[in-house]
Parts: structure tokens; sequence; C-alpha cells
């Protein structure tokens, strides 16, 4: 299967469930998976930001992509969250974790560091050459910082070849418009935004990393369905209808809403590593309010 039919379409990047005492909650995690592939959505990704990644470090890293990757046992595509700010320690990781059933690599652009663009490409172009998989780069500046602009993206497309695709997270469309104008014929570009998916697709990405995805799967991959397939209106339905959750998911921050609703259908518990932390009471109630409107 191409790269292109593996990731058009709805990945979840996944919560990583908690028990209260901050271990991993493997018991939660296999009704999760189960959950994910039950709802239909194309793809998984395995310790992305909403994986709460920060926290996860050395062996159990490696344990939780193991984990996965024997429960998901080829169902679906799977992606690995591996990203940071020092270029070689997240070059050193892709040649050491066994990536074994894995079919592509989500590495988010520097933090903290706030290269100049000349740093954000070479960081990529240095991933590049170690990496064993494909590579989904990752823009989010509302998390690192630092935006990758429009032309570093485009020369990242054109001269880094493991570099399939783009998650664009920084919400402008004059840049994402730039993006998918300028890009080669293969390079994909990906929703990072869940309320503006819709959107972006009619202007020409390929498909969405959810949030919202881990809580309402089949739902919200049906709504990306539908808008790959040019059905806009009956789309903008499903959109409409879940506008108010997707706004909640982020209100007090992600993954503190996502997993406020997974805890309120009973698939994981309201639990984080710090400095994480769970929604207000006051949210979480009016979360349960609009889990009654669907």
């Amino acid at each position: 299967m191409s790269l292109r039919k593996k990731f058009t379409g709805t990945g979840i990047a996944i919560v990583t469930p908690f028990n209260t005492d901050g271990t991993i909650d493997w018991d939660s995690y296999k009704r999760l998976l189960k959950f994910w592939i039950d709802g239909k959505v194309e793809y998984l990704v395995v310790l992305g930001t909403t994986g709460e990644s920060a926290t996860v470090h050395g062996a159990e890293k490696q344990d939780v992509f193991s984990f996965v990757k024997n429960e998901v046992a080829g169902q679906l595509p799977l992606v690995a969250g591996i990203g940071g700010n020092d270029t070689m320690d997240v070059a050193r990781q892709f040649r050491e974790l066994d990536l074994s059933g894995y079919d592509a690599i989500l590495s988010v652009s520097p933090y903290y560091n706030k290269p100049n663009q000349e740093g954000i490409y070479q960081h990529y172009k240095t991933l590049d050459a170690a990496s064993p998989l494909p590579i989904i780069m990752y823009n989010v500046p509302g998390r690192t910082g630092m935006s990758v602009s429009a032309e570093t993206t485009l020369r990242i497309a054109r001269e880094c070849p493991k570099i399939f695709a783009t998650k664009e997270a920084s919400g402008n469309f004059d840049q994402i418009n730039q993006i998918i104008k300028g890009k080669p014929a293969d390079f994909m570009v990906i929703s990072g935004d869940d309320p503006i998916t819709l959107q972006m697709i009619a202007g020409g990405a390929e498909g969405l990393i959810s949030v919202v995805a881990n809580a309402y799967p089949k739902e919200y991959s049906d709504m990306v369905r539908l808008c790959l397939a040019g059905k806009f209106a009956e789309a903008k339905k499903l959109h409409s209808k879940y506008l108010d959750i997707i706004s909640s998911m982020f209100a007090e921050g992600s993954p503190s809403g996502v997993k406020a609703y997974l805890s309120e259908m009973g698939l994981c518990k309201n639990a984080f590593r710090l400095p994480v932390w769970q929604v207000s009471e006051k949210h979480q109630a009016k979360i349960k309010e609009l889990m009654k409107t669907v």
C-alpha cells in the first residue's frame, strides 16, 4: 500500500492512559485500541503530543511502541511520535528504538530553542538522513513557539526524500494555501487542527491527525471521508454537530479535555502525568451535558 493510501483520511493522535499513581494503564490501553480500530479510522499516531510524550522516556517509550504494535497486529498503519529540541538526540532515538511494525514517524519541529528557518531546515535534513522510516513533519507553533514557514516546508518537501507529509497546525490559511499550491505532487498536507479540517480539505489537504477522534472515532472519520469525497454539505452537518464538543476539548488544554470525555465514556481514567492536569469541575460538568447532545 502506498504512503498516500495509508495516510489519506483520519489518523488519531492517541492518548496514553495512566493509572492514578502515574503508571501506564495497560488494560485501558487495550480497551482503547479496540475502540479506535472498531471506529474504522485509517491510522494511529502513538506518543504524539496528545499521548503526553513529553513525560514518557527511555525504555518506557519502547514499551509503549511495542505494546501498541502487538495489540494492533497489522490492523491499522502505525506512526511513532519521536521529536524533540535536540536534533542529535532525536536522530539517536530513530536509530536505537525498535520501530518494527511502524509505517512512519511523526516528528514535531524543535520547540523552546526557537531556531531560525535555516536551523529548522537543517534539523529536518539531519532527521531525513537518520530515519529508518518515512517522516511526517509537524508544524504546531502554538506549542513550539516557532512556525515552520511555507518556504521552509516546501524546501523540506523538495529536498528531504523521506519526509513525505506535513501535519500543519499553524491555523494560518495563507500559509496552508501556499504549501498546497507549491508542494510536490507526492507530498501530503494533513490537518493538525480538528476545528478547521473541513476547510483545509476543501482547500486540498488530504486528511487529519485528530484529537477529537480519540472519543468519537467513527463520527469524525465519517466526516473526513465525506469531505474527501467532495460531499461537503453532508460533512458540514456532522462537523456542526460536534463543533461545541471540539471547542470544549481544547478549552482547558489538551489532552485534559479529551481524557475528560474518555473517562466519562468509561474507557480510561481521568489521570495524567504532571504538569498536565484534569479540567475543572465546572468544565467537567459542561462536558457531561455536551455528551448528551450527541
